[in-house]
């Protein structure tokens, strides 16, 4: 028996009776869906979701039939007892969120408490979480981070936050709506340092993923001009860290630019192509290799 084999060969059978499976769902492309996640749904007792409707629709996709029942903010908690009594019962459930991560800025954490209060075994089926995906693609450092989750939307909870991401050492993620995506961005140019990194994702995993960063100016006139739809998860960079990064992010952007150059395409050709990559003014691009009025490809 192989290595491979072996390991699979003494895994635990799943689904078990009277465990409560944390069970993470794609955040677009649904081929993200791991082969344990189907299995857990395909076979557990039911799955509690914050909205039938959309756990519907992945468990028509996926081809699975199993009871649906829901558990969200508004209900959660009179559906907290219920579960637990079905776990009491022998039954296994699968919690799921509409996208991503249960918990995560997500109901659930006080199913997940109680469960383990009365001795139910908590699984956890990973999955893509928005904060990850983020974080991990945004450039602005992964060895600590806080996750803020969404900010309070006005008063003294909100102003602390702000000021918490202001004078943060390591990288802050947040998400945020269309609605307040403007504001939230206005907010934090007031409150951190001019030279801040940020970065704003949109429709990550799908077609049209867009990253749009470095600068606060950046962002806010990008959203200032197009009307911004969909949900937001915003990294904003390390305090002590903005200054050297924005740095290497120029002068990465200008040798890619003279790369494309020498490559032959156009000094606007090529500004622009660089522009839609990286979220940057093609104007900011452009002047990268503009010195005294000529162009300086050395």
């Amino acid at each position: 028996m192989n290595d491979i084999t072996e390991l699979f060969s003494h895994r635990r059978p799943e689904p078990e009776e009277s465990v409560l499976y944390i069970v993470g769902t794609p955040i677009g492309n649904l081929n993200d869906i791991s082969f344990r996640a189907i299995n857990i749904l395909k076979k557990v007792s039911m799955i509690a979701c914050e909205d039938t409707r959309i756990t519907g629709k992945l468990m028509s996709h996926l081809k699975i039939a199993n009871q649906l029942t829901s558990f969200h903010k508004f209900n959660l908690n009179k559906k907290v007892d219920f579960l637990i009594e079905k776990l009491s019962n022998g039954n296994s459930i699968a919690l799921v969120s509409d996208a991503g991560m249960p918990l995560i800025s997500d109901p659930g954490e006080n199913l997940v408490k109680k469960a383990r209060e009365n001795n139910f075994d908590v699984i956890c089926i990973p999955g893509p979480c928005a904060a990850i995906n983020a974080l991990v693609s945004s450039g602005l450092g992964t060895a600590e981070f806080t996750f803020y989750g969404f900010i309070p939307k006005t008063g003294k909870e909100r102003k602390n936050k702000l000021e918490k991401i202001s004078n943060s050492n390591y990288a802050s993620v947040l998400y945020e709506s269309p609605k307040r995506i403007l504001k939230l961005l206005v907010d934090l140019k007031k409150i951190c340092e001019h030279n801040r990194n940020i970065v704003v994702m949109k429709e990550m995993t799908k077609r049209f993923e867009q990253h749009i960063g470095y600068d606060f100016d950046q962002v806010i006139n990008h959203f200032t001009d197009n009307d911004p739809k969909g949900e937001f998860t915003v990294v904003i960079g390390a305090k002590e860290a903005s200054v050297k990064h924005n740095e290497s992010s120029h002068h990465s952007l200008k040798n890619d630019l003279i790369n494309l150059m020498n490559a032959g395409l156009s000094h606007s050709s090529a500004s622009n192509y660089l522009s839609k990559k990286s979220g940057k003014s093609k104007k900011e691009i452009y002047n990268l290799i503009i010195k005294n009025g000529s162009k300086n490809l050395i």
